[in-house]
């Protein structure tokens, strides 16, 4: 569920996990920011939430947010407080590597492939069923190499532009491209529908290889999570 409101918009992902509850695209005064906490708070109570994150971008108003949300209690995330948007809007500038195989993710074994990867990747807990396919607009994606799910990713589709998100690769396969693979791959499928821009939220560990494929920053994002 997506809510946009003037002073902010808030995305909520399922169940009750701070990066699954997040509130971002502040533009207020900084007079009301006990009033839109507070609303913030109420949304997300009526849907059985109790915490979130709020994502404070470089252009958010009040300039000094971050310092009055500190001020209020709420914590810098962990393990990385900072993210960095990122656009690439030409081809990747290094090639996908001939040995690995992008595909997206159709049935039930390659989705629940997807999401175990994730899990070791992430640190999550394994699932046993497979979760449910995303949508026409919103995929997932598994590179192989030597015939095994090695990395996955994924993508939503916009009018604009499409939002990566979800990159991770198991351990013992990382240094052989999967993940420029994967960028390649959804690269591709938005030239194929007609919006050639590609734009992700990176953290310390993605940043670096999403720059030698050709993003660019755009953005800082300051990530702070708000237990209530």
């Amino acid at each position: 569920e997506r809510i946009v409101v003037a002073r902010y918009v808030l995305w909520l992902g399922a169940g009750d996990d701070p990066h699954l509850n997040v509130a971002q695209r502040f533009r207020f005064r900084a007079g009301e920011l006990d009033e839109v906490r507070a609303e913030i708070h109420d949304r997300l109570r009526r849907r059985g939430r109790s915490v979130c994150t709020w994502e404070v971008g470089t252009h958010a108003t009040p300039p000094d947010l971050v310092e009055r949300l500190h001020e209020l209690g709420l914590v810098d995330d962990e393990p990385d407080a900072l993210a960095i948007g990122m656009v690439l809007t030409e081809p990747p500038a290094v090639e996908a590597p001939a040995d690995v195989e992008v595909r997206v993710a159709r049935t039930g074994e390659e989705l629940l492939a997807a999401e175990r990867i994730a899990a070791v990747a992430f640190g999550g807990p394994q699932l046993t069923e497979p979760p449910p396919a995303g949508g026409p607009d919103r995929l997932t994606y598994v590179a192989y190499a030597d015939g095994q799910p090695v990395a996955r990713a994924s993508a939503s589709f916009g009018p604009k532009a499409v939002s990566l998100f979800g990159g991770a690769t198991l351990p013992e396969a990382r240094g052989r491209g999967a993940y420029r693979a994967l960028v390649a791959a959804r690269w591709g499928d938005a030239v194929e529908r007609g919006t050639p821009l590609l734009v992700t939220q990176a953290g310390a560990m993605s940043r670096p290889i999403l720059a030698r494929v050709g993003f660019r920053e755009v953005c800082e994002i300051r990530i702070l999570v708000d237990r209530f």
